[in-house]
């Protein structure tokens, strides 16, 4: 599951964004609508996507709430800002450090995955959870749904003090 401790650069990200939480989860429509219109975008990197998260407090994980909202995006890192398609907005993914997982399965196997990182691991880790996006990247074994997709899951990290 722990893959590495990673610094990742900035980078400039493409997409759509819905405000959500758990309960009310609007994940499937947000990616409808992102790869419906995803060929519109002229100067994307790679053929990676990102699943990214930005959670409005640093007290978010605290006294853990489903129906918390929060802004979620899906993206794609792109070498230019120019020309942003109708309905899309770039967004800039700051530096930092991450710890990347892997994440083998399905959404609906994803609780375990994430109760691993943040009941087992982070707790034991000497790091602890820096306030900045959180995201997944989808890339080539990716498969939404299927028992063998798989992606990383990037946590934002810091040393604990």
């Amino acid at each position: 599951m722990f893959l590495r401790i990673e610094n990742s650069t900035t980078k400039q990200l493409l997409g759509k964004t819905l405000r959500m939480s758990l309960v009310n989860n609007k994940t499937p429509e947000l990616w409808r609508s992102f790869m419906q219109n995803r060929s519109q975008i002229k100067h994307a990197k790679d053929q990676l996507l990102y699943s990214l998260q930005v959670y409005d407090s640093p007290d978010h994980f605290n006294n853990f709430d489903p129906a918390r909202e929060f802004q979620k995006w899906a993206l794609c890192e792109v070498s230019d800002t120019h020309d942003i398609p109708d309905g899309m907005e770039l967004f800039e993914l700051p530096a930092g450090m991450y710890a990347v997982f892997l994440h083998k399965g399905t959404p609906a196997n994803a609780p375990a995955t994430f109760q691993y990182i943040f009941g087992t691991w982070l707790p034991q880790s000497g790091y602890e959870l820096d306030h900045r996006p959180h995201f997944e990247v989808l890339g080539e074994k990716y498969k939404n749904n299927d028992p063998a997709s798989e992606e990383e899951i990037w946590v934002p990290i810091k040393k604990k003090i």
